[in-house]
């Protein structure tokens, strides 16, 4: 018996039906409580201490065009194959140090001086 495999992206999606809508209302509604586990275990404390966060997450690719210094693009092709991959790691190491120190700010104090 051969099967069709269907595949949709978020573009391409069909619209939820108005049934399809109720369902999820009514799933919201439903309290944890009520969430069967039993075909996937609780994971214990010793499970967990041996995670890693974004193990099998690969972000989207976007092609673009950039302008650098002559001297900077020497020196990352000094380095050998890869250079446009050492980009990308350079801007994603300051995408998240700026990011955590964004978090480590928030929330924003609120004293007499400072009324948001």
């Amino acid at each position: 018996m051969s099967t069709k495999m269907v595949s949709y992206t978020l573009e391409t999606l069909p619209p939820l039906t108005e049934e399809d809508r109720a369902n999820l209302r009514a799933l919201a509604q439903r309290p944890d409580s009520e969430i069967d586990f039993s075909d996937i275990p609780e994971m214990t404390d010793e499970e967990w201490k041996n995670a890693e966060r974004g193990h099998f997450y690969r972000p989207v690719k976007r092609q673009i065009t950039a302008r650098v210094d002559a001297d900077v693009l020497a020196w990352l092709k000094s380095q050998g194959k890869g250079y446009q991959s050492r980009i990308n790691a350079i801007l994603r190491r300051e995408m998240l140090t700026a990011m955590r120190a964004a978090a480590a700010k928030w929330p924003p104090a609120v004293g007499p001086t400072n009324r948001g």
